[in-house]
């Protein structure tokens, strides 16, 4: 990219820097719902007893579920989304395989579409095909990177290791601290946090931070109060902030 284009602010147009971006955006959200769901988890827990017992087997079950789940439903998703690209370029493989001229045929109207003269849409296409036919198509036809098929392994880890790193800190300080202090300041704590991930988040997505670092804000001490009320109910109220 050019200096003129850097001064101005403009983004590159590269499928890559696009994904790596989608990966970050998704791994805050991952390591929001860490923070929240484990953070309810245990303030709704050291709410209703003071024993640390409860607290750190509530607070084990919910990071390592926790984990697992988001593991498993990224999996499948992105499963789901890789079969449905391995079966588009399949269908595109035998498509060029059984009929090429009518495929041909097809890549030149595709950029005539795009505002090419049927002479320059015609040699584009001819030129294409011949570089690397298939993914001449799928570029154009499907927007769609053969050597960018998803991977739900990778997806998996990536999710699971969000979530956990999110899940740490209102793991370890509604565990590891005296029972006065263990909800306040994972209170405190995880508000803190969600703060970070809500910039995080605004800034990665392009949007003005204010706005959505307020909702996390605001969804995750709704979470936390409403669990805390929870289990202070359960418990008889024998704790309190």
């Amino acid at each position: 990219m050019d200096v003129e284009n850097i001064e101005h602010g403009i983004e590159p147009h590269d499928s890559g820097v696009t994904e790596r971006l989608n990966w970050l955006r998704a791994g805050v959200l991952g390591a929001n719902d860490g923070i929240v769901s484990v953070a309810a988890v245990v303030v709704g827990v050291a709410s209703a007893t003071t024993a640390n017992a409860p607290i750190l087997a509530a607070g084990a079950a919910a990071v390592i579920g926790g984990a697992i789940s988001m593991a498993l439903g990224e999996y499948v998703s992105v499963a789901s989304a890789a079969d449905s690209q391995r079966a588009l370029i399949d269908k595109e493989r035998a498509e060029l395989r059984d009929t090429p001229q009518a495929e041909l045929e097809e890549l030149t109207q595709l950029y005539q579409d795009k505002g090419l003269s049927a002479q320059t849409a015609a040699q584009v296409a001819v030129e294409l095909t011949e570089h690397d036919v298939l993914r001449a198509h799928l570029e154009a036809e499907l927007n769609l990177d053969p050597d960018e098929v998803l991977s739900p392994w990778h997806a998996a880890i990536a999710s699971a290791i969000a979530f956990l790193s999110g899940a740490v800190l209102p793991f370890a300080t509604a565990v590891f601290l005296p029972g006065e202090l263990k909800i306040p300041v994972t209170f405190v704590a995880v508000l803190l946090a969600l703060a970070v991930t809500g910039v995080l988040g605004a800034k990665l997505g392009g949007a003005p931070v204010l706005r959505p670092t307020l909702r996390v804000l605001i969804g995750g001490a709704a979470a936390l109060v409403v669990t805390f009320a929870i289990g202070s109910w359960l418990g008889g109220g024998s704790l309190s902030i």
